[in-house]
């Protein structure tokens, strides 16, 4: 559902407006002058095979000062909040817009930042488990992994983060966002003689980032008795057959269509990877800039959006690091390729008229990155087709779930992806579990292939708090909210085990 924004007082977060107050008061007399203040908190509470781990407690807490002055842009990050410090950063931040001016990719002066509202962006509030609740619910969780000798290794997890932003403007402009964040799995390993299969729930493999409290997230999810479940599927794996090679039908599940549209959509569309700055180190991309437009990336029915907007996804927010405002946009539309994920100052070096403004996803990954183009929320828009419906269209087929292992080249074209779980589909049913189910394909004609999307009943809100990219690297968090989806003709394959 769409997030409601709220206008609040900025006392609602003192000690980063202070900081604020102290920039405005050494920073440089230039009208293109920012400071992004963030601090974020994470607590990290696990227990493996039935025995708490210490909880990790982590804040991190600093500041990047961005100046531009004509074409040149500088940036100067410290962890020193004090006067003496801010000062000094905002000097060097001059210093390097200077230096750059005349050697910048921008022909012209970087958009002013539009910061004329304030906002509360939170995906999720209200009551949340105690320290000691959490440990008593992944004991009940871990507990219920070990149903059989054959179960050697089980883990119950619950990741919340507290992050808090403050985007200010020398000249008085600013803007506050909070945003609560959880992540619950379980993970669990069978094996038996020489075999081992891994089952996973939640987590980064499954995708189950969410906005919200580690209660709401949990139980949102169905975390509770998810535990027993995820052993039985583990012990099932070790007994079922090895994938067949072949050429299928396949069947794709949202926490599998979460790192295909990740791969194969997300990175292809930065614009900054587009346009080469990410050649050196990420990669770059099959696409090039004259194929928006015009080119069909996928069938009539791939639909993608950049939707910044859904209160639940892992990277909502109300403006983007450079100040630009977010807003829910068409990427891919009935298969044709719209435009790039962009942000401000990537677009104006490849302005097109009918584009859309730019799409506010000029993202850093902490106080110490200057923002660079990323995916935020991206998701391919539900279909007409119910999951029966899918699955009796499918005389001979294969459905596969949760991502174990994933390869594609630096262009973002040619991959090769491998799932934890398995099954036939035979005569339009759910036949036998297979184990170590890979798939390959080529991005540039793979979404053409797409013969069924899924409706809304099959949808799931997914994420990853690891998505990397930048040099030096940034892990940042990305959503992703997908149906299951039917694409024909896959190469499909097993392992040698």
């Amino acid at each position: 559902m769409p997030i409601a924004w709220n206008v609040v007082l900025m006392e609602s977060s003192p000690d980063l407006q202070e900081v604020a107050r102290r920039f405005r008061r050494v920073a440089p007399a230039i009208d293109q002058c920012t400071i992004r203040i963030v601090e974020e908190s994470s607590i990290l509470t696990s227990v493996r095979r039935d025995v708490p781990e210490p909880v990790a407690r982590s804040t991190d807490r600093g500041a990047m000062v961005t100046v531009a002055r004509g074409d040149g842009v500088g940036y100067a990050a410290t962890s020193d909040l004090s006067e003496a410090g801010l000062k000094a950063a905002a000097e060097r931040a001059v210093q390097w817009a200077r230096a750059s001016r005349g050697r910048t990719v921008f022909e012209n002066a970087p958009p002013r930042l539009a910061m004329t509202e304030k906002f509360h962006a939170n995906g999720g509030s209200g009551p949340d488990w105690t320290p000691a609740e959490r440990i008593e619910l992944l004991r009940r969780e871990s507990a219920d992994c070990r149903i059989d000798d054959r179960i050697v290794d089980w883990q119950a997890s619950l990741w919340t983060i507290r992050s808090r932003q403050l985007l200010a403007a020398a000249n008085g402009e600013d803007i506050f966002q909070e945003h609560e964040l959880a992540v619950p799995a379980l993970h669990v390993v069978a094996s038996d003689r020489q075999l081992t299969q891994v089952r996973s729930w939640g987590g980064r493999n499954n995708g189950l980032c969410q906005k919200g409290s580690a209660r709401q997230v949990a139980e949102r999810s169905g975390f509770k008795g998810a535990g027993r479940q995820t052993a039985e599927q583990a012990l099932q794996l070790l007994t079922a057959p090895n994938c067949p090679t072949g050429t299928f039908d396949l069947l794709l599940m949202p926490d599998q269509m979460m790192l295909q549209i990740h791969e194969s959509i997300g990175h292809p569309l930065e614009l900054d990877r587009i346009l080469g700055d990410e050649r050196n180190y990420a990669g770059t991309s099959f696409v090039t800039p004259d194929m928006f437009g015009s080119y069909r990336y996928g069938s009539e029915l791939l639909n993608v959006t950049h939707d910044p907007t859904r209160a639940e996804e892992f990277a909502t927010f109300a403006y983007d690091d450079e100040g630009s405002r977010a807003h829910r946009q068409y990427l891919i539309r009935d298969g044709v390729l719209i435009q790039p994920l962009g942000g401000a100052l990537s677009r104006q070096r490849m302005a097109r008229a009918s584009w859309d403004g730019c799409v506010a996803t000029a993202r850093a990954s902490s106080w110490n990155r200057p923002p660079i183009d990323r995916m935020s929320n991206l998701n391919l828009e539900a279909g007409a087709s119910t999951f029966e419906q899918i699955v009796s269209s499918m005389d001979d087929g294969m459905l596969m779930q949760t991502n174990a292992s994933w390869s594609i080249d630096d262009s973002r074209n040619k991959f090769q992806f491998g799932c934890e779980w398995g099954q036939r589909i035979r005569g339009g049913r759910l036949a036998e579990v297979v184990r170590n189910p890979n798939y390959r394909g080529i991005s540039a004609t793979f979404w053409r292939s797409l013969a069924m999307v899924g409706d809304a009943s099959t949808v799931q809100v997914l994420g990853s708090p690891f998505c990397g990219k930048g040099e030096p690297n940034q892990l940042i968090r990305v959503g992703h909210a997908s149906p299951a989806c039917k694409f024909s003709a896959v190469a499909v394959f097993g392992a040698e085990r």
